[in-house]
């Protein structure tokens, strides 16, 4: 047996690496070879003969893939080469974009904030009809959350705190997919992250912000481990099986009553202050899910 963990080749960054690191480490100690490779290092084709994947290294094809990247062609690309991959093309096209990923959740009835999806609309459109846009505004109070579909660390999740904010914010972002959201305003500055593999959960983190209502660690959040309860346990396992994740961060808001909220699932969350934090080295119970599951 053997694997590959592939990431971005243009995030090289430590943060990036560090994850693909422990799962080639933790695979040696398992006596099983898993390659660090990056994305960009692979040429994938689709001719009229089928589909093909080349490694620059003229690498076989893996046993299977950890998937550390959002390039969900190459995901694809691999599946339709019966390469079984984690986390699948799908549960990552879904937690990348936020529409889709409140679409999911919402299906199986998991508890997220009440969330409106505002309606799509092209690029280079002169004319914004923002009177549709303020009738999706009194589904809420202010002050509410703007989130775009697509986004990282916390940068394109916005507080509005009245009309004005909000309309200056739908014309800065209106050819983007975002929603509309309700603020828990109990979970200020507080969020939860907890780590799910298969349907276990293996680690978890308290985040806390004194400057931002986002508890996101590259915003300045403090950072602690944290012991997950019972329903928070079941909640953020509830969520990685609706987005069909094998393993993934699922964050947590903390609702009025104490009650767990969930407020997004990652599947691509980095793990460097699980490992600092919880001394929880994730890649373990990752890779035992998977030599069980093949």
């Amino acid at each position: 047996m053997n694997g590959w963990v592939i990431y971005n080749g243009h995030l090289a960054a430590e943060a990036f690496l560090q994850f693909p690191k422990q799962i080639k480490k933790t695979g040696s100690e398992k006596n099983i070879e898993i390659n660090v490779v990056a994305n960009n290092h692979l040429c994938y084709q689709a001719t009229k003969n089928g589909v093909y994947l080349k490694h620059a290294e003229g690498w076989e094809l893996p046993s299977f893939v950890i998937f550390h990247d959002k390039d969900i062609a190459l995901a694809r690309q691999l599946e339709l080469l019966d390469i079984p991959v984690y986390n699948n093309a799908q549960s990552i096209e879904i937690c990348d974009n936020k529409v889709l990923m409140y679409q999911h959740l919402a299906k199986k009835n998991v508890n997220i904030p009440k969330t409106v999806i505002a309606p799509k609309i092209f690029s280079n459109t002169t004319t914004i009809e923002l009177e549709s846009f303020l009738t999706l505004a009194k589904e809420f109070s202010y002050p509410f959350i703007m989130k775009e579909g697509y986004g990282s660390f916390g940068e394109q999740v916005y507080l509005i705190h009245n009309e004005e904010e909000y309309i200056a914010r739908i014309k800065a972002i209106y050819d983007k997919p975002f929603v509309l959201q309700e603020f828990v305003d109990s979970s200020y500055g507080r969020d939860i992250r907890i780590f799910v593999v298969g349907d276990k959960v293996v680690a978890g983190l308290k985040r806390s912000s004194d400057i931002d209502f986002r508890a996101n660690v590259y915003l300045g959040s403090k950072v602690e481990g944290y012991h997950a309860s019972p329903a928070e346990k079941e909640l953020a396992v509830a969520a990685a099986k609706a987005v069909g994740a094998t393993y993934c961060g699922v964050d947590l808001l903390i609702g009025k009553n104490g009650e767990p909220i969930i407020c997004e699932v990652n599947t691509n969350a980095h793990v460097a202050n699980i490992l600092k934090h919880t001394g929880v080295n994730v890649a373990e119970p990752i890779l035992d899910h998977i030599i069980t599951q093949l």
